[in-house]
């Protein structure tokens, strides 16, 4: 286990070129918070400035509240402020959130241990997850926090490194040089892209820019550092046979030929299992989460952990135990046979497509596709909605519920590829979609995905349904 290195005002003053306004240059700095209705005695206080809102403006609720440290910008701090809380520091930067990535890369660099980094275009979180799992059977490990993957949330995640030996982080973007940075800072000793889809095309235009833009995480791999791709991801697979002699990269796939891969892999409602061989010896595997994804999530974390020597029998034990963050497919039943999977946290045309083909899978009762709008899809978003559409229609849905003015075209789609009219229902808001599904779920016996981009709120459909 390793020793936690601290980081001090001092530090920061030297690092980020901060002006110390007031306060101690021994003071550490320890556990960052930017919202100040949250921040506990002792905590770091980083004002965040906004598009509408500077954050640093709410340092004194910040000081009342017990921060030690205030990290701020574009402000001025008077004269009786200084007074009152000579105790504390104080600083002033030229940006927050610069200062936290330079804060993180010098933290980063302060610890030799190793660091998996994970992007794609969906399934970040949950690998991540499975990811993590495995590691720590051998590691104490930090991992980003839900999905922390911002050039913000890196850098806190990387903040919490205490007496933690190993690290799994996620990075996420929206356009190319995002995941540069993020890459520069983490400093990855193991890389892995999951795949590469249609999320975030509204900026990048086309496919082979979010590919560009994903393998930017390469930039900062260390020396002898690894690359691991989702092998059956046509655009990944294309990059392997092309780069395959120029970087040390392992492959996960169930289609294309690779270096992990699963026999007999037996689908159910609850789950998976599957056979691997590592090194001449078959492995039965069991995966504690339902869905083709999953069993590629799995193999990823297998990958990951002979990479890093774990027993084999010990990242068996990691992927069975592990736990999803909550909100993706967060499979809970109720009464009246009714099974809600809450899945409502983000999507994207492959997030859709994975869930509405986990849902298919399910037997036994009406099958009822909750879906709202796909956000930060510019001109691809008809098209891409009606690609959902399409999965719509030949996946055992009975019930298509659609919410909002792009997810009108997905449930066109449905009809148009066979799905009958009056088992299609068109809202624009989420109150008429609420009040369709209390309807249905009256019957019982029904399986719900609850399915669309954060920003449509449909997490509180959720808590209004099934959080009482």
């Amino acid at each position: 286990m390793n020793k936690i290195k601290n980081i001090t005002v001092k530090d920061v003053v030297e690092i980020c070129h901060a002006s110390l306004i007031c306060g101690n240059e021994d003071i550490i700095l320890e556990n960052y918070c930017r919202d100040t209705r949250k921040i506990k005695k002792g905590e770091v206080f980083i004002g965040i400035k906004g598009e509408k809102v500077n954050g640093s403006e709410f340092y004194e609720e910040a000081l009342e509240n017990g921060a030690s440290v205030c990290l701020l910008q574009d402000i001025e701090i008077p004269q009786n402020v200084i007074c009152k809380y000579n105790d504390r520091a104080i600083l002033i930067v030229e940006n927050t959130i610069k200062a936290l990535q330079e804060l993180a890369a010098y933290k980063r660099n302060m610890y030799d241990i190793p660091v998996v980094a994970i992007t794609g275009s969906v399934g970040k979180t949950s690998t991540k997850d499975i990811v993590a799992s495995v590691m720590a059977e051998k590691y104490n490990v930090l991992k980003t926090e839900g999905n922390y993957n911002s050039q913000l949330g890196l850098a806190l995640t990387i903040l919490r490194l205490k007496d933690h030996n190993a690290m799994v982080v996620e990075m996420g973007m929206s356009d190319l040089g995002e995941i540069h940075r993020l890459s520069e800072i983490a400093k990855p000793s193991v890389a892995i892209i999951t795949n590469v889809g249609t999320a975030h095309i509204e900026y990048l235009k086309t496919r082979e820019n979010i590919l560009k833009a994903k393998m930017e995480i390469l930039d900062g791999l260390q020396s002898e550092g690894r690359v691991i791709i989702n092998n059956d991801n046509d655009l990944l697979h294309n990059w392997y046979m092309k780069s395959k002699n120029e970087y040390s990269i392992s492959t996960y796939g169930m289609e294309n030929q690779s270096d992990i891969m699963p026999e007999n892999v037996v689908m159910t409602e609850r789950g998976s299992s599957y056979d691997v061989k590592i090194a001449g010896k078959t492995y039965s595997v069991k995966v504690p989460v339902g869905g083709n994804h999953f069993v590629l999530n799995s193999l990823c974390a297998i990958t990951v952990g002979t990479a890093f020597n774990i027993p084999m029998e010990d990242i068996l034990d990691g992927i069975a135990n592990f736990e999803l963050t909550k909100r993706r497919m967060q499979i809970e039943e109720f009464s009246n046979e009714i099974t809600v999977i809450n899945d409502c946290y983000n999507a994207n045309y492959d997030s859709m497509k994975a869930a509405i083909q986990y849902l298919g899978m399910l037997k036994g009762k009406k099958n009822i596709a909750v879906l709202g709008d796909m956000l930060e899809l510019g001109d691809y978003s008809e098209q891409l909605h009606r690609k959902v559409g399409e999965e719509v229609a030949v996946n055992n849905v009975d019930v298509l519920i659609t919410g909002g003015k792009e997810a009108k075209y997905i449930a066109e789609e449905a009809k148009n590829k066979g799905m009958q009219e009056q088992n299609v229902y068109i809202y624009d808001t989420n109150q008429e979609v609420e009040e369709k599904i209390r309807e249905i779920i009256k019957e019982g016996n029904v399986n719900i995905l609850l399915k669309a981009s954060n920003g449509m709120k449909f997490q509180e459909i959720y808590e209004h349904l099934f959080q009482k």
